[in-house]
């Protein structure tokens, strides 16, 4: 069986990185690995061809080489989902789809037209799919009704078919779910509440694959919370930093999870000894009764200013999601996160409004209460510049007015140089280094595309905007009182080349969308303290 893997089109997002990419002449920041495990889990006697439509068109040569299409993606690809399933029934081709989107929303129009729809949990779904297949069926549809996949059974993913030269960073997974139950997210809908993890000898394989295929970049554990099973990290993290020191540490590692990662310095340590330079916390707000309001406990047990400072003390970066829009929120959310990043001094905090994913606990509730509003949930894929997709309890434009000015003000040149100075000057020193054994110590030249980089953010920021002298001024004083972070801290600062452009992206997008909206209805005027008197 001919098989031609499609992954769809994002929209420009916030970690989309176009500027960044472009410096070091690459197209894309992650593979799709949802695909190459897939590709993993089916008969490999079919021959098989992957193309990620973020990195190049779909040849035509590709289409008529193909005798199956398979689709997978997230909400945010929908419209390009839609746009590739129309391609391959125009052609005739049979269409499989599955992956995040098509799980949580099966019937979504976007896939009306897809002859097989494998959905939820590869390990469970493909082996019914495949014996559709071998029986002759047309069309199917294939659920686990609940059921969860061992994923210790899970193969190597197909890292052969993606194209290396394209792609910033590779992905691998070591555990799927989280233990928590934050109200709008979804991971704990589709993957379970109950942490899933591969054993320490499954993921080592992984990465050895990627290193005999030549792979000597960073890698992304897309885990939702790497840390859901803390023993079974634990378990990992010693074998991971016997396999870096063996190869001279080739990987530097990033992840995401919770914030309590910060009360365990243990695992800190040992993250920090494996080569984690950073970790994604969905942080959410620092606003205490919306944490509260969202089921979002585990955020306020501890201080968030204090969870922030540890972790950067093990020479972590800590990256961070907010939320505005929450139930109950008071006037000024956006500024308090301004406030809450601009003193942790976190650099890359994602914004966007508050969004109810389907069939989420914030779904079902805001359904019940008749405050979803359908048409806007179906109109497009969630993304940082979608306006809130249910009725608020305050005025959405006021939200969308401070989150639009908030995000301008994080990503405004001059204050996150400021911003990115303040947090790499308490950034603890790499303690992965001192493992590096000697026949591996000898530094080596960088490559052409880093020194390109690094000569563009010089001019840009150095010489030919109005961050000149602040530019410089911040170089020296991280090269003086904290230099081993020194070459972490001008690839941070070369970020802002995206956030800078993305904020015009997120202002006409959010302003298109106020304008579109329907005026308000006025508020009826206050009663006037004396008619509130008895008679």
């Amino acid at each position: 069986m001919r098989t031609l893997f499609i992954y769809p089109e994002f929209p420009k997002t916030f970690w989309s990185y176009e500027k960044i990419l472009e410096l070091v002449n690459r197209k894309v920041l992650l593979p799709p690995l949802g695909m190459v495990t897939v590709a993993a889990l089916l008969p490999q006697h079919w021959e098989m061809k992957l193309v990620d439509r973020n990195v190049r068109e779909v040849s035509e040569a590709e289409w008529d080489w193909a005798e199956l299409v398979v689709i997978s993606g997230m909400i945010v690809q929908k419209a390009d989902m839609a746009v590739q399933i129309g391609k391959a029934k125009q052609r005739g081709l049979p269409v499989a789809v599955g992956g995040p989107f098509a799980s949580s929303t099966p019937d979504a129009p976007e896939l009306q037209l897809a002859d097989f729809k494998v959905l939820d949990e590869g390990e469970i779904t493909l082996p019914m799919f495949i014996e559709a297949i071998e029986r002759g069926d047309t069309r199917g549809r294939f659920s686990a009704n609940g059921d969860k996949p061992d994923v210790t059974g899970t193969p190597i993913p197909r890292f052969d078919l993606l194209e290396f030269d394209a792609y910033d960073s590779m992905s691998v997974q070591f555990s799927r779910g989280c233990p928590f139950q934050c109200e709008f997210c979804d991971i704990i809908v589709l993957y379970g509440r109950k942490p899933r993890t591969k054993t320490p000898e499954q993921l080592i394989a992984e990465l050895q694959y990627l290193y005999d295929l030549g792979w000597r970049r960073s890698i992304f554990l897309v885990d939702d919370n790497f840390i859901g099973n803390k023993r079974n990290a634990k378990l990992l993290l010693p074998a991971l930093k016997q396999w870096q020191i063996e190869r001279g540490y080739p990987f530097s590692f990033a992840t995401e999870a919770s914030v309590d990662l910060a009360s365990d310095d243990e695992l800190m340590e040992m993250m920090a000894e494996c080569r984690f330079d950073s970790v994604f916390l969905g942080i959410e707000t620092p606003d205490e009764a919306s944490l509260e309001t969202a089921k979002k406990l585990q955020n306020t047990r501890s201080s968030l200013d204090e969870s922030v400072d540890r972790i950067t003390s093990y020479g972590i970066r800590v990256m961070a999601g907010f939320i505005i829009g929450f139930d109950g929120e008071k006037a000024g959310a956006g500024n308090r996160i301004v406030e809450f990043v601009s003193r942790t001094g976190i650099p890359a905090a994602m914004m966007g409004m508050l969004q109810a994913l389907p069939n989420t606990g914030l779904w079902h509730r805001l359904e019940k209460e008749g405050r979803l509003i359908q048409e806007k949930t179906d109109a497009k894929g969630v993304n940082q510049t979608n306006l809130l997709n249910f009725v608020p309890t305050r005025p959405i434009r006021d939200i969308a007015n401070e989150y639009v000015d908030a995000f301008c003000r994080l990503y405004e040149p001059n204050a996150y140089i400021d911003r990115v100075t303040h947090y790499y000057l308490k950034m603890g020193l790499p303690r992965w280094q001192q493992y590096v054994p000697a026949a591996f110590g000898k530094a080596s030249l960088p490559a052409w595309n880093d020194v390109r980089a690094l000569l563009i953010v010089i001019w840009r920021q150095g010489i030919k905007r109005n961050t000149r002298l602040r530019f410089w001024r911040s170089l020296l004083k991280v090269a003086r009182q904290n230099p081993g972070v020194l070459e972490q801290f001008l690839v941070v600062l070369a970020h802002n080349e995206h956030f800078l452009e993305y904020r015009s992206v997120v202002t006409r997008e959010i302003q298109e969308q106020l304008a579109a909206l329907p005026p308000e209805p006025p508020q009826a005027p206050a009663t006037p303290a004396r008619e509130l008197q008895p008679a």
